[in-house]
């Protein structure tokens, strides 16, 4: 039941406007008109992201999306923890803080 909330809420969070955009080796790639080479200079690399979650929570890294979170875009990164279960971090993408955790 966590595992389907989960990927619901990545599904939901891939339909945002933000997420019209690719992740490339933890680099922003845009696909789409939108916020310009601007945005994801400031963005904080991907990579960066799941190296601070790694050191903070043993676990191993499942999937990740960009969306919006309170008008701010963001990082939705499933990561499943030693014991098996699966988190979702909602991970501020400007500032690389995590801003929300959702299931395990």
């Amino acid at each position: 039941m966590k595992r389907l909330f989960a990927l619901a809420v990545l599904l939901a969070a891939a339909t945002t406007p933000v997420a019209a955009q690719a992740l490339d080796h933890g680099r922003m790639v845009l696909v789409g008109g939108g916020g310009g080479q601007d945005q994801a200079r400031r963005q904080v690399p991907l990579s960066r992201v799941l190296s601070m979650l790694a050191s903070r929570y043993p676990g191993r890294h499942l999937n990740s999306t960009m969306g919006d979170a309170g008008g701010r875009p963001a990082y939705y990164v499933q990561w499943q923890m030693e014991n098996g279960r699966v988190v979702v971090f909602v991970v501020d993408a400007e500032s690389g803080q995590v801003i929300g955790r959702q299931g395990g």
